[in-house]
């Protein structure tokens, strides 16, 4: 079976760096709702311009657009062998619409669950250089763990809004806006969710055990 994987996962949860690992294990794209935004931007096209009006309003941007560009994107002839789908549903109308868009085809789902403070104390030890914009993460809240870039030797900052309570803010928005559709999913025979406040590489195995264990291939 070809892998059409959905992730899931709050800020803070390594959702894309797993998406993209585990895309580049299968040879299929990682597709995120950020870059086909900016890709329809970029190309200049009718649905191009309507995102680039729409961001310039400040307006946030349809779900019927986001499903006109994954409808466009799944097109494409590197999507053929699968694909990893990242930021895309973000809401239950939107999960409803990839169903159709798949038309009967399966599609995993992987849901990283890691437990609010744990997400806290990951930002909290979050830097980022000043001179190259480099990111560096898990020190463990402890800046003096992180004191130059090893890239170009420029100071490493917290960003304002790695801050506690701006990053449970965002938390709470998550859960609220994100735990219906897992409920839309989570009843699936192809959902699977995986303990993500172990260390990165073990949750790596989990979810390449998790794919497997629904059929799908490498």
């Amino acid at each position: 079976m070809a892998l059409r994987l959905l992730m899931l996962g709050p800020p803070g949860a390594g959702k894309g760096t797993q998406a993209a690992r585990i895309a580049g294990d299968h040879g299929v794209p990682k597709i995120s709702t950020g870059d086909m935004l900016r890709n329809a931007v970029a190309s200049g096209s009718s649905l191009g311009h309507l995102v680039k009006e729409t961001v310039a309003r400040g307006a946030l941007v349809s779900d019927d657009v986001i499903v006109a560009l994954v409808r466009e994107r799944l097109t494409e002839p590197d999507t053929a062998s699968g694909y990893v789908l990242d930021g895309f549903p973000r809401t239950v109308n939107q999960a409803e619409a990839l169903d159709g868009l798949l038309d009967g085809a399966p599609l995993s789902v992987v849901e990283i669950r890691v437990p609010d403070d744990e997400l806290v104390r990951r930002v909290r030890g979050r830097r980022i250089c000043e001179r190259c914009g480099t990111t560096v993460s898990a020190f463990d809240g402890d800046p003096s763990q992180a004191q130059a870039c090893k890239v170009c030797g420029g100071r490493l900052v917290q960003r304002s809004d790695d801050s506690e309570q701006v990053v449970r803010d965002r938390l709470k928005v998550y859960w609220r806006e994100t735990q219906p559709m897992i409920g839309f999913y989570e009843g699936r025979t192809t959902f699977r969710r995986v303990d993500g406040a172990q260390p990165p590489m073990a949750v790596y195995q989990a979810i390449a055990e998790a794919i497997a264990a629904m059929g799908v291939k490498g």
